[in-house]
């Protein structure tokens, strides 16, 4: 006890009495950091709410009863304010900590504990002093960026440096990229670091040199002018180090543009060198030396912002001139208004239809009098709900009236094959706002077609920087017409979306096939089957998505009613494994668009082109823009992007356990994103003396070899009675005998390939451990001697608890057999709960009472009773443990992608 003790206290040693100066999400983490490493709070500092809003330092702060300070300023005309001062010194601080603290603080308060103050900045001091620090960063086309830690002194940015922490700057990285990825989760370990060094006093002081850049702000108008006249990546330098307010502009046709986020018909540009030009893909501007940029964007002085691609087309740049034809029809359409909208005495141009008092009824009856007037029209209901009042109204109906405002036609760039008797058509490039385009960093890779091993299509676009999707998704949530969709509209959808899937089954099995290696029959009935059942099951719950009401106690005399709603979450992240590319992507998409949300999906990095093929699908079914966005690449990067979003409010991830702790970890640091996981598992097939042994080999053999192996659920250990386990062996040694092992392709193959070769090598290393550790080879083992990457399906016996291949999921064609002593079902149900996974499970026995028995006791999320591997859609999926949580499939799904919102009226 004396030693436990003496460790207690020298814990308690080590931490310090801080006062917090500063706001911001930035300042609400550390806070929270710095708690939960023990140091003791005694005070936060921050400014006034703003317009009823507190800071988000403030709100936990509160929450956690720290005593908190918002004082709107700490001098008057240079000199400290007397009772805020003193406000400041009666906490007792031992430690000023200032994360992104944005107002001058006196010296008296910064000198005035024990240990002085600390700040972070967001640059490498020297390099750049100033509040745009980041932003000088990105205009000087520095190749380094970072932070620093350091003591606070009269310049608040030129005392010693305590600690420095520097990352890479990407050739498309902006302000916001920039502290996403590594200054804002980086910053918050380096303050926390940086309060531990000084309470266990091993805290560095370095002194600045006088050398260094300091500058002056960028904020004022003045200041963000573009130079035209210097080198493409001057001016991309200047551009992106401008991404926020104001941002940076010029002069084009007379008009002041701002422009943003940088890569025909040509445009003059004040002060260029030459003419820019407007592409399909953005304006292409050129610098001093005649290399280009590509700017996607384009923003008016006014704020509207559009598409730098679209700067010509009408309506883009002003609002169109009505011929004297058109002005009549305006005027009869002014009458539709003016007899629906009867309360109001005129219409104006800027009446609002819906503020009038119009309502669903009256947008029917709006657009089927305009219909009836210009017979032919395309408008559509959606239309006035997106042009509101009746001048934008009038420019919409005008703009559809010539034609100019149809939706563009889907342009892909396939990649073909003759294939499988039939040609497919691949899409290859990201996915992005209903439209497939060349990945923003140029990057691209292979796919391999493990039959074998020839590359089966070049440069598939890997997108590693997931924030441009992630724009596109949260728009289509927050702005587009996804989000003010009737449910039963989405479902309409959704079915459609199913019925094309339906209609593209064999091109979509082929490409399946070609991509993973599955069997085509296979993927014909299970991969591409399920995915449209998957689809078709979720559209019908769109519209059955309910609150209820609650009893509560009144407080008479009033009364209460109280319910509950049922609300998308935003924007999903979705990220799916190789083995069932399609059908991975049906079990949680399906769910999350049923719901309301949108979504960003990454495929697998070796298996993206079904994804593909199915976002074309959804353009075709007429799924909003936005709605689905599909970001090939590695999981490493794109995954990581993904769990850091702030943007992003949930992310669905299946693969992995270790890979799945890390997502859970990098969800809780962002921003508590929810996350449902379903990983790895090792699940046991309990194989009873009185089974129907013609079924237990059958379905035995099913539960391992099922997709070649490679299946979440599959049965990672076998446990058979005693007395029938010798004629089991024989039995399935019988079978796997008959097993043809061939090109995916043929009607007739049972056995496909392995999905890549990194995973072949990794299952024959598998079975040789099994070998070495001294479990009985029975059957297969190797690699199969022909192209491509086929592993011989194989057996184990005589299979130790303590061994490799009985604890350790092989996600391949591997049965491993052990015994287990006749009548002994507690012992072999201990043994099969042996292990940190609970995925899935099962059992053969004709005894319903010992069927019963074991279902009950096996702790597993799915058990399989007399069969396996029988999922269905209307069916809950998922595991305990540590195979993961949450549910795909059934109606549990969907409360994986909804929130409940509570609301009491009172009345």
């Amino acid at each position: 006890h004396k030693r436990f003790s003496t460790l207690q206290n020298n814990y308690y040693q080590n931490k310090l009495r801080l006062a917090l100066i500063g706001q911001s999400l930035f300042g609400q983490e550390v806070y929270t950091n710095l708690r939960k490493q023990g140091h003791k709070v005694v005070g936060v500092f921050t400014v006034p709410d703003r317009d009823g809003k507190a800071d988000p330092l403030a709100v936990v702060a509160e929450k956690d009863g720290t005593p908190v300070f918002k004082f709107p300023r700490w001098r008057v005309k240079g000199k400290p304010i007397t009772e805020v001062v003193e406000a400041y010194k009666a906490v007792g601080a031992e430690l000023n900590v200032m994360p992104f603290c944005s107002q001058f603080i006196p010296m008296n308060v910064i000198d005035h504990p024990a240990h002085g103050s600390i700040i972070y900045h967001p640059s490498i001091l020297p390099l750049h002093r100033g509040a745009s620090a980041i932003n000088w960063t990105l205009i000087q086309g520095d190749k380094k960026a970072g932070f620093s830690i350091f003591w606070a002194d009269d310049g608040l940015d030129t005392g010693p440096i305590l600690l420095q922490r520097e990352c890479s700057v990407e050739p498309n990285d902006t302000v916001d990229s920039l502290y996403n990825r590594f200054l804002f989760p980086e910053g918050i370990k380096a303050m926390v670091e940086s309060v531990q060094l000084i309470a266990d006093g091993k805290a560095t002081r370095v002194p600045q040199t006088e050398e260094g850049a300091s500058y002056e702000g960028i904020q004022k108008k003045s200041n963000s002018k573009v130079n035209l006249a210097q080198p493409a990546e001057a001016i991309h330098n200047w551009i992106r180090g401008h991404d926020k307010v104001p941002g940076a502009w010029t002069v084009i046709d007379g008009q002041v543009l701002c422009q943003s986020n940088p890569s025909g018909q040509p445009l003059e540009i004040e002060g260029a060198s030459q003419a820019g030009v407007v592409t399909k893909n953005g304006l292409v501007l050129y610098g001093s030396d005649s290399k280009a940029l590509m700017v996607k964007n384009l923003q008016f002085e006014d704020g509207k912002m559009i598409s730098a691609a679209k700067y010509f087309s009408s309506g883009d740049t002003a609002r169109v001139e009505l011929t004297d034809d058109e002005k009549k029809i305006a005027e009869e359409i002014r009458d539709i208004w003016k007899g629906i909208l009867s309360n109001v005495a005129a219409i104006e141009e800027t009446t609002d239809f819906f503020k009038s008092g119009a309502a669903s009824m009256d947008v029917v009856r709006l657009v089927e009098e305009i219909k009836q007037r210009c017979v032919g029209l395309q408008l559509q209901n959606e239309d006035v709900y997106m042009a509101t009042t009746f001048q934008d109204f009038i420019q919409m109906f005008v703009r559809r009236l010539r034609g100019e405002d149809q939706e563009e036609e889907m342009v892909i760039d396939y990649a073909t094959k003759d294939v499988n008797n039939m040609t497919v058509k691949m899409p290859w490039q990201c996915f992005i706002n209903g439209k497939f385009e060349d990945a923003e960093n140029g990057k691209t890779a292979n796919t391999i077609n493990p039959a074998d091993g020839s590359v089966s299509y070049l440069d598939i676009h890997s997108h590693i920087h997931t924030d441009i999707h992630t724009s596109a998704a949260k728009e289509a949530f927050e702005v587009g017409p996804w989000g003010r969709m009737n449910p039963r509209d989405r479902g309409t959808l959704l079915y459609k979306l199913a019925d094309l899937m339906e209609e593209h089954q064999e091109e979509l099995a082929t490409i399946e096939s070609i991509d993973s290696g599955a069997v085509y029959t296979l993927a014909l009935k299970t991969h591409i089957g399920m995915s449209i059942q998957t689809f078709r099951y979720f559209a019908g719950w769109c519209d059955k998505i309910q609150g209820k009401t609650i009893p509560i106690n009144q407080a008479r005399p009033n009364r209460n009613l109280t319910f509950t709603k049922k609300e998308p979450l935003g924007v999903c992240a979705i990220v799916i494994p190789w083995n069932y590319p399609l059908m991975m992507l049906a079990w949680k998409s399906a769910a999350c668009l049923a719901a309301g949300n949108t979504l960003v999906l990454k495929p697998a990095q070796v298996t993206p082109l079904s994804a593909l093929k199915f976002a074309e699908l959804t353009v075709k079914a007429g799924i909003p823009k936005g709605v689905i966005n599909i970001v090939p690449g590695s999981g490493g990067m794109v995954g990581q992007r993904m769990s850091d979003h702030p943007d992003i409010r949930k992310l669905g991830f299946t693969g992995s356990t270790p890979i799945g702790k890390q997502i859970m970890k990098s969800c809780a640091l962002s921003n508590l994103k929810k996350v449902s996981l379903e990983l790895g598992g090792k699940s046991p097939l309990i194989i009873f003396s009185d089974c129907d042994m013609d079924k237990a080999v059958r379905m035995g053999m099913s539960s391992v070899f099922f997709n070649k192996g490679e299946n979440c659920i599959a049965a990672g250990r076998l446990f058979v009675e005693e007395s029938i386990h010798d004629e089991y062996i024989r039995r399935v040694v019988e079978e796997i005998k008959k097993m043809k092992v061939g090109d995916p392709l043929h009607r007739s193959t049972d056995h496909g390939p392995q999905n890549h070769k990194a995973h072949m090598d990794k299952l024959v290393e598998y079975c040789e451990v099994g070998v070495k550790e001294g479990a009985t080879l029975v059957y297969g083992g190797k690699q199969v001697d022909r192209p491509g990457f086929f592993m011989q399906p194989t057996l184990f016996t005589d299979v130790e608890d303590h061994m490799f291949i009985a604890k350790e999921e092989s996600f391949g064609p591997i049965m491993v057999v052990s015994k287990f002593k006749d009548g002994d079902i507690d012992g072999v149900l201990s043994r099969a709960n042996d292990t940190e996974f609970g995925l899935a499970s099962g059992v053969f026995t004709r005894d319903i009472n010992k069927a019963m028995y074991v279902s009950e006791r096996l702790d597993a999320g799915t058990v399989f009773v007399n069969t396996y591997n029988k999922t269905d859609v209307a069916s809950p999926f998922g595991g305990f443990k540590q195979s993961g949580f949450g549910k795909d499939l059934g109606e549990d799904a969907l409360n994986e992608y909804l929130r409940t919102k509570a609301v009491t009226v009172e009345y």
